[in-house]
């Protein structure tokens, strides 16, 4: 009997009227007192008997002493399945009366062909049974009966694959109330139609009916060997059918320990970009990587931090963590200190370093005492609006950082120079862009510079949004769907490149040893996404439907919210055409034009007296004929010269400025910008 079978003959006992049920009761009593008869003759004969003449006496006697006074002791008024310490009490005091009683005519008084010992016998098997039965009836109709009520009735699932990881996780499933494992989806035709432990294989295109048949609400992907490509058709067969959909993480994490329930996750978009990583050239990375001082800016951020994690498996010698936040330099020190214990042979030294890229001093001192081979230098503002309401900052930290640690690499030999750049600095709308732009140009200068000496070899990585960073959309939209809404984007057609930061990570490191100076790096980041697609596939494969003029009462609003200052509807990686393929399939190498040296230094030096005059429209000048492409797309909009009045016609604008809700980084407070002039060797 199956647990849907079994919780359906419950309901049924259930519903039958109270006399009914107290009949059934006393058909069960009349039932023990035969069995009880039987087993005592057994016990004091010690071999069975059949039925006869005496053994009918004793039945006849059990049942004409014992169920009048159950009933008057109330055994059958009381609900079984809610019996309790007082029914208990009650049964025994009727148990007793009714021994005494059944003690007096067949032990004391005697009935001929009945043993004596029978009437001893009898009431104390009577009572056992009773009291097992209501205790029966208790568990079975009662606890049990709740948990396979909520079971019967929680949520139906289905598991897509009906290979190993799906039997794995079937047999976890089973042991839990909250949802009702009903069968599987499988693409192989030889599976459909049979059973796997009990449980049919549907095809997939049957899901419709079992949605609405067996009231199914998730499905669980236990494919964890499919590729990208794959699990992306997956999603879109599963998404008109508002089915919450969970997934369990790659093959490489469940081979050493089995699938588990816990396992699941929530679809991240990678699941929906359908493209596979491709793997780095281990040769390369080894030779470029291993035995060597690797420093890394900005090792506490997102993408800072996971470079570290990836740079530690091809085992440096030393890896440096260079940071400014104390407790995001804890956290990746912490983190990868125990990895490298863990990693074994041969060990890697794991430094955290506190500091500021604008540091000169500080810079040169890090870089004099370990000499590293390779610097990748992430330390930046990223936040487009925040780096629009701050643009001052925003530059002095992503160009004078960057200058800083360039030329000090320059100075000790260090022999890579890394830049992670971004798709914003292609045509830029927005400062944060344009000063990773002019940052790329300062590197491009001083790779020309360097050449002619032999010097560092300065390289920049440029790549769009990666998934799980800082102020990333899919954390956002996560958070919101499970908030019941509404789920904010600010343009129906915004669209952006996405790349996970694994991914993106190791393309960073791929890209840097295969350069060779001045070049310009772009990953290829596949099709870009509209961002408004991406927010109604998060909410259809969480379950949810998307609240529009079909469903105008139900489901999740997407909500425009218009763009933010400086923000773009589309983003580029590449100003020009000018691009060659690399010996990686992702990885394409653009040659693109710069200032030289000699007069981007006089072009910086201009910049930093206007930024320390805070002349907002002079560095906005500045910027627009330095920046190739670069059209900023609403008002200066700074808050310290708002606040002070400096920045007239704009205060009305700005009241209008989303405030972004994340954190914003404690800022350090040089009280000037490091002169150009100094910092060049």
């Amino acid at each position: 009997m199956t647990e849907m079978q079994e919780a359906s003959l419950i309901d049924w006992l259930l519903r039958m009227p109270r006399a009914a049920k107290r009949l059934l009761a006393l058909l069960l009593d009349a039932s023990l007192c035969v069995l009880t008869v039987w087993l005592a003759w057994y016990l004091r004969l010690e071999q069975w008997v059949a039925f006869g003449p005496a053994q009918v006496a004793a039945t006849a006697g059990a049942w004409l002493l014992g169920l009048p006074v159950f009933a008057r002791h109330g055994l059958y008024a009381s609900i079984f399945r809610h019996a309790g310490w007082n029914a208990m009490l009650a049964l025994g005091r009727a148990s007793a009366i009714y021994g005494l009683l059944y003690m007096l005519v067949f032990s004391i008084i005697g009935v001929p062909g009945v043993p004596r010992s029978i009437g001893i016998l009898q009431p104390l098997l009577m009572f056992i049974a009773l009291g097992a039965s209501r205790v029966a009836v208790r568990l079975w109709m009662g606890d049990l009966y709740r948990q396979l009520h909520a079971r019967a009735h929680a949520p139906g699932v289905l598991i897509y694959g009906a290979g190993k990881a799906g039997m794995q996780l079937a047999a976890s499933l089973q042991k839990m109330d909250d949802e009702r494992l009903v069968g599987y989806l499988d693409d192989n035709p030889l599976l459909q139609g049979r059973r796997l432990d009990g449980l049919p294989v549907h095809a997939p295109e049957q899901l419709a009916d079992l949605v609405e048949k067996l009231k199914v609400r998730s499905v669980l992907l236990a494919i964890p060997s499919a590729s990208m490509e794959r699990r992306k058709q997956i999603m879109e067969l599963l998404r008109p059918h508002g089915v919450h959909v969970r997934t369990l993480p790659g093959l490489a994490e469940l081979v050493k320990r089995g699938v588990h329930p816990s396992d699941l996750q929530d679809l991240d978009i990678e699941d929906l970009l359908g493209r596979d990583p491709v793997s780095p050239d281990p040769d390369l990375m080894a030779a470029h990587l291993k035995g060597k001082v690797v420093l890394v800016t900005g090792a506490g951020g997102s993408i800072g931090s996971e470079l570290c994690r990836q740079i530690l498996q091809w085992r440096p010698r030393v890896l440096l963590l260079f940071e400014r936040s104390e407790y995001a330099l804890y956290e990746i020190h912490r983190e990868l200190a125990g990895a490298a214990r863990e990693a074994g042979q041969p060990p890697v030294e794991v430094v955290p370093l506190l500091g500021s890229v604008l540091d000169v001093t500080r810079m040169d001192t890090v870089l004099r005492t370990w000499r590293p081979d390779i610097l990748y230098h992430a330390a930046a503002y990223k936040h487009v609006p925040l780096v629009e309401q701050n643009p001052l900052e925003g530059l002095r930290n992503n160009v004078w950082g960057t200058l800083v640690c360039a030329q000090a690499a320059a100075r000790h030999g260090i022999g890579r120079f890394v830049l992670i750049s971004t798709d914003k600095a292609v045509r830029p709308t927005n400062v944060m862009g344009a000063s990773k732009r002019l940052a790329e140009m300062v590197l491009q200068a001083l790779d020309n510079a360097s050449c002619q000496s032999g010097g560092t070899c300065f390289t920049m990585v440029r790549f769009g949004n990666v998934l799980g960073s800082s102020g990333s959309v899919v954390p956002l939209f996560r958070r919101q769907i499970n908030q019941g809404g509404p789920v904010t984007v600010t343009h129906r057609d915004i669209t952006r490149y996405f790349m996970t930061i694994p991914e993106a990570a190791q393309l960073v490191i791929q890209a840097g040893a295969m350069a060779h100076g001045g070049g310009v790096f772009v990953l290829d980041m596949g099709e870009p996404v509209r961002i408004h697609d991406l927010a109604s596939r998060m909410i259809e494969l969480s379950g949810q439907r998307v609240r529009d003029a079909a469903h105008p009462g139900a489901g999740i609003e997407i909500r425009v919210t218009g763009l933010r200052p400086g923000e773009k509807l589309f983003e580029e990686l590449l100003i020009g055409g000018n691009t060659q393929p690399t010996a990686h399939p992702r990885i394409l190498k653009a040659h693109e034009d710069f200032l030289h040296w000699d007069i981007l230094q006089g072009e910086l030096e201009q910049l930093a007296r206007h930024m320390q005059a805070r002349r907002h429209d002079e560095v906005r000048k500045q910027l627009l004929a330095l920046v190739e492409g670069y059209r900023p797309t609403g008002p200066i909009v700074d808050w310290v010269q708002r606040q002070r009045g400096g920045l007239p016609g704009a205060a009305n604008e700005i009241l209008v400025v989303p405030v972004p809700a994340s954190p914003v980084e404690p800022q350090l407070a040089p009280t000037a910008l490091p002169a150009v002039a100094s910092a060049v060797a």
